[in-house]
């Protein structure tokens, strides 16, 4: 494998430009956690993200991105998404080995970074259900907004089909 740079926002909006997908981008003081994140929702329509990296006993990761109040059942949701067991949550150092980010910034469009394939990515259904949705474009200073259809687009231009399942209670 070779060691290189994980891509920076700039190469994001680069690379969704390429693809002719509109999205728009608004900075905000750093945010973690969801909680941090509620005070943008008058701002930024749309649905708001919640990503989970998880990975299962054979080292299989997942991306589950779903919407931000939504629960995940983490005993049960690998008979959904094809995981070999229950999963646990993936280490710091494999989320920026793979996806190119660290904890507080995990995004969908890490997906750029995943050039592998290491990651399978997950959308929750009722999240998809929105007709834009927002992610961090690869920090948390910042929030971009992008058409869900679009997203997915933007998933099968870096080479991944995502799954498209309600994995939230």
């Amino acid at each position: 494998m070779t060691e290189s740079s994980p891509k920076t926002r700039d190469d994001l909006f680069r690379f969704l430009d390429g693809l002719g997908i509109a999205h728009s981008t608004k900075d905000h003081a750093p945010v973690f956690t969801v909680a941090e994140s509620v005070s943008l929702r008058d701002e930024i329509p749309g649905g708001h993200t919640k990503n989970l990296f998880v990975k299962d006993k054979k080292d299989n990761f997942f991306l589950l991105t779903v919407e931000e109040n939504a629960s995940v059942d983490l005993k049960t949701v690998h008979t959904l998404i094809g995981a070999a067991s229950k999963v646990s949550f993936g280490k710091p150092e494999k989320l920026m080995e793979y996806l190119g980010v660290v904890p507080g910034s995990v995004t969908a469009f890490g997906a750029i970074n995943d050039t592998d394939k290491n990651v399978t990515f997950v959308l929750d259904a009722e999240l998809m259900a929105h007709d834009i949705v927002n992610c961090h474009p690869l920090s948390n200073d910042a929030t971009t907004s992008i058409a869900s259809a679009d997203l997915l687009r933007f998933m099968e231009a870096t080479g991944h089909t995502p799954l498209v399942l309600k994995v939230t209670g």
